[in-house]
C-alpha cells in the first residue's frame, strides 16, 4: 500500500467518522465537567470562566492532536478507514497536528465552507488539509484488519 494507491474519501464519510469523534469527545467533555465540579465542591463554573474555556480547548487539541500524532487516526477515523497524513505520506507530528487543529476551527467557522471545498478541490482536500500540508486517505478493506 504507497501514498500512491490511496484515494481521497468523499465528504460524506469525512463527516461520519467526524461524528464519531464528537460523540466520544462529548463524553470527555462530560466527564470534565463532572470532575471540575466535583472539585469546585457542587459550585457551578460562572458562564465566560476562561479558565474553563480553555481548559475545554485543550481536551479537544490534546483529543485530535493526540489521535494524529499516533497513528494517524481517531477512534471515528479508524471506524471509517480514514488517516491523515502529510502529502508525502510521512505521520503528522505534535506541532503538525495542533496547528491542523486550529486550522480545522478555520474551515468550520465560516459556515463549514471550509469542509465543503472537499466537493470542489480535486484532491479532496479541506482547508486545513491545505493550509497544513496533510491529507486524508482512505484505507483498503484489509488494512483495517490489521
Amino acid at each position: 500500500m504507497t501514498a500512491a494507491t490511496l484515494v481521497a474519501p468523499s465528504l460524506l464519510r469525512r463527516l461520519a467518522a467526524g461524528a464519531y469523534d464528537l460523540l466520544l469527545l462529548g463524553g470527555l467533555l462530560m466527564m470534565l465537567g463532572i470532575a471540575v465540579l466535583m472539585l469546585r465542591g457542587g459550585e457551578a463554573v460562572p458562564p465566560g470562566s476562561l479558565w474553563f474555556q480553555g481548559l475545554v480547548l485543550l481536551v479537544c487539541v490534546v483529543f485530535y492532536a493526540g489521535f494524529w500524532c499516533r497513528g494517524g487516526q481517531t477512534l471515528g477515523m479508524r471506524s471509517w478507514r480514514l488517516r491523515v497524513e502529510k502529502i508525502d505520506g510521512s505521520p503528522l507530528g505534535p506541532a503538525t497536528a495542533t496547528l491542523r487543529f486550529a486550522a480545522a476551527l478555520l474551515s468550520v467557522l465560516p459556515a463549514g465552507l471550509g469542509l465543503l471545498w472537499i466537493l470542489v478541490d480535486p484532491q479532496r482536500r479541506a482547508w486545513h488539509d491545505r493550509l497544513t500540508g496533510t491529507r486524508v486517505v482512505l484505507l483498503p478493506k484489509d488494512a483495517a484488519r490489521r
